[in-house]
């Protein structure tokens, strides 16, 4: 099998994958970097939330692959199969390797639906939906808008997820859609998550809980889906008292999630599967010229399109350095966001480090991240698409620059 030589290779044309390419090459014109990636198509995930709201068209989440791969970089259109750091070798699914001086592995995070027994066989039908999957939002709205009675349940799986206030999203814009349509009274709205808590950062959890309230809103803590029987519409979920069945009319899941296989099985794993680097420079602890970020780190961050946005220029940084024979000078703090759509016109705009700080963008006279704002709503269904696929996929970093290296 043939060997081609690359100065780095990126694992992954997601989010963070593209995005620090487009930052190296900001930095560094000419620089060869190839990417690793199977797909065609490239997803904007962030929108899946408002298709499954009736927000957005689900066309225009995606694009095609080639047209956000960074000008210059060669697109190796395979999966990754392996890792093999102590020869700078990665082996693709072909059985080819690539070797690099610098490697970064940003493959993304992996939806494991087989974790909830019954669930693959009944997704798309039977009231069985996920905004975590482009093909499903669609039928979300189209559940959202045919429930008119009965009981509607949402769910949440243990921690890591990406996008932790998602599971809450599809709820709170399906809940008012309900409440002006006068429906919202006839619905048994059930929130079963696995968490202890609604929300990890607690400065959001009032505003989040006058909503839970306002849409009468069943909040299950400590719930987490084991099982579903789609056909006979019974959820089964498993509490500290054991397990029970729920039945249901429209039934929201969000899938437990994992480290992709190959990196899992791999030698850069850390003992959660995912890549085990150091949660501020994003150098690995154990191989100093590879690089991890976005959903595949092992960073205790929140895993969101806004972390990544942090994270490529401070691998972009640190990797270019690492090329020079120098040490890491860029941090990242741990932030991520979250904009949490309580309904349709106004978001309560979470954003928040390493600790559960607060980290606003933004002065609070202008947003109070901690209060629901349609300026907010503005930023979510306007802004922040628009800066997606024309800044950060392009290497722009605005207010993105890599912060100074934080002590260690």
């Amino acid at each position: 099998m043939s060997t081609t030589r690359h100065t780095v290779v990126v694992i992954g044309g997601g989010a963070a994958g593209i995005a620090t390419a487009a930052s190296m090459l900001k930095r560094r014109p000419g620089l060869d970097i190839a990417i690793v990636e199977p797909s065609d198509t490239h997803a904007y995930q962030p929108g899946w939330t408002m298709v499954g709201g009736g927000v957005f068209d689900v066309a225009t989440t995606t694009r095609p692959m080639a047209s956000v791969m960074p000008r210059g970089v060669t697109w190796v259109k395979q999966a990754c199969a392996g890792f093999q750091p102590d020869n700078n070798t990665v082996t693709l699914g072909d059985g080819s390797t690539l070797t690099y001086e610098v490697l970064i592995v940003a493959p993304g995070i992996r939806l494991a639906w087989e974790k909830i027994e019954g669930l693959e066989a009944t997704l798309g039908q039977n009231g069985v939906t996920s905004n975590y999957r482009a093909d499903l939002a669609p039928y979300t709205w189209e559940l959202v808008q045919r429930t008119k009675s009965g009981r509607a349940i949402f769910t949440q799986p243990p921690m890591p997820i990406k996008c932790a206030g998602a599971p809450q999203k599809a709820m709170y814009l399906a809940c008012d859609h309900w409440h002006r349509n006068g429906v919202l009274g006839d619905i048994d709205v059930q929130f079963h998550t696995a968490g202890a808590v609604l929300f990890g950062v607690a400065d959001y959890v009032p505003a989040l809980m006058r909503y839970v309230e306002k849409y009468g809103i069943n909040l299950e803590l400590g719930s987490n889906l084991i099982a579903v029987d789609g056909p006979a519409r019974q959820a089964t979920f498993k509490t500290a008292e054991g397990e029970e069945n729920v039945s249901f009319d429209m039934l929201h899941v969000v899938p437990p999630q994992v480290a992709p296989q190959f990196l899992a099985d791999s030698p850069l794993a850390a003992e959660s599967g995912f890549t085990d680097v150091d949660q501020h420079t994003l150098q690995h602890v154990r191989w100093p010229n590879v690089f991890g970020l976005g959903d595949a780190g092992s960073m205790p961050n929140a895993k969101t399109a806004a972390a990544a946005r942090k994270q490529a220029p401070v691998v972009a940084v640190n990797a270019l350095r690492q090329l020079d024979g120098k040490g890491p000078t860029a941090g990242y703090d741990g932030y991520g966001s979250c904009p949490l759509t309580v309904e349709r016109g106004k978001i309560v705009l979470a954003e928040f480090a390493y600790g559960g700080k607060l980290a606003p963008s933004f002065p609070t006279w202008l947003v109070d991240g901690t209060r629901p704002a349609r300026l907010s709503w503005m930023l979510k269904a306007d802004l922040l698409p628009w800066l997606y696929w024309n800044g950060m996929l392009r290497g722009r970093e605005w207010l993105a620059g890599p912060g100074g290296l934080i002590a260690q």
